[in-house]
């Protein structure tokens, strides 16, 4: 069973280290590119700008999704979850077109300049301080199950990832004092690896909001965790559901007709206690039947 309490500040507490790295790039990535003449690389502090502005909008949201069922949500606030995944992921898709046009728009006038040493060292610093933050706030996303955290970690790597380019362009145009239009061409790159980030973090919520169901392997287990209750003798029309990073499931179980209610019932619980086994389910429904029920 998921402690959505403490889910919620866990949340909080690796956002917040994502908006302090994230603050202390920005500021050094748009200083370095206006100092050390380098167009991609004050793209890039730009979207590191924008992981902050979502990363605190995850901040804000996570005490939403964490509060308790009401009157108006029956089911709970999960849902909140999916839709900030969805922002996160439009923002990041956001920013990748606007560098991609940007990018082009440099090449097509050839408003190009030559990038310093200082453009160099404050983009390699970024890709390996990026990857870490993106390493670690994805695996702490994925122990404790929350979808919201592991995109916004991908949004980290896309920051990396559009630093490598940058990192190519600058030593590039170093190298060849007359390349300058590599700079556009990084940021060109850079824009094209965050677009596809978009992608890798909007569709898994999208799908979410189609109510699609777990995959079989999740079934499978289910089933068997069911039939491995005393007194299971089939189950059948077994339904499930995301809500946020958890699941919703419902399933009718077939038991002897001959047992009483109350019997039928307590299968029902145990039934119920053994699907909550599985991490990531948090509600459960059961439908008891009667073998001669058609």
């Amino acid at each position: 069973m998921i402690d959505i309490d403490t889910t919620a500040t866990r949340v909080r507490q690796i956002t917040w280290v994502g908006i302090w790295v994230n603050l202390v790039l920005s500021i050094a990535k748009i200083l370095a590119g206006v100092f050390g003449h380098s167009r991609a690389l004050i793209a890039d502090g730009v979207e590191s700008g924008m992981d902050i502005v979502t990363s605190m909008v995850l901040v804000v949201g996570s005490r939403f999704w964490s509060a308790p069922p009401d009157k108006d949500h029956p089911y709970g606030h999960r849902r909140i979850e999916t839709i900030i995944t969805l922002g996160i992921g439009l923002v990041v898709g956001l920013v990748g077109v606007s560098i991609v046009y940007n990018a082009l728009s440099a090449l097509k006038t050839g408003a190009n300049s030559q990038p310093s040493v200082l453009a160099l060292v404050v983009a390699i610093g970024t890709v390996v301080s990026k990857e870490l933050l993106y390493r670690w706030s994805s695996r702490e996303g994925k122990k404790i199950r929350s979808m919201s955290v592991v995109a916004n970690a991908w949004h980290h790597r896309s920051d990396a990832i559009s630093s490598i380019p940058v990192v190519l362009s600058v030593a590039g145009s170093l190298i060849f004092p007359s390349w300058t239009f590599l700079d556009a061409v990084g940021a060109l790159i850079a824009g094209g690896f965050i677009l596809k980030a978009c992608g890798e973090i909007s569709w898994p919520a999208l799908r979410e909001m189609a109510d699609t169901g777990a995959d079989e392997k999740v079934l499978e287990k289910l089933r068997d965790l069911a039939l491995g209750v005393a007194g299971v003798k089939s189950i059948h029309d077994l339904r499930t559901r995301y809500v946020g990073s958890s699941i919703h499931v419902d399933l009718h179980v077939v038991v002897d007709p001959a047992i009483s209610v109350l019997e039928g019932h307590g299968i029902g619980d145990e039934v119920v206690e053994r699907l909550k086994e599985l991490p990531d389910v948090i509600d459960v429904l059961v439908h008891v039947d009667p073998t001669d029920d058609r």
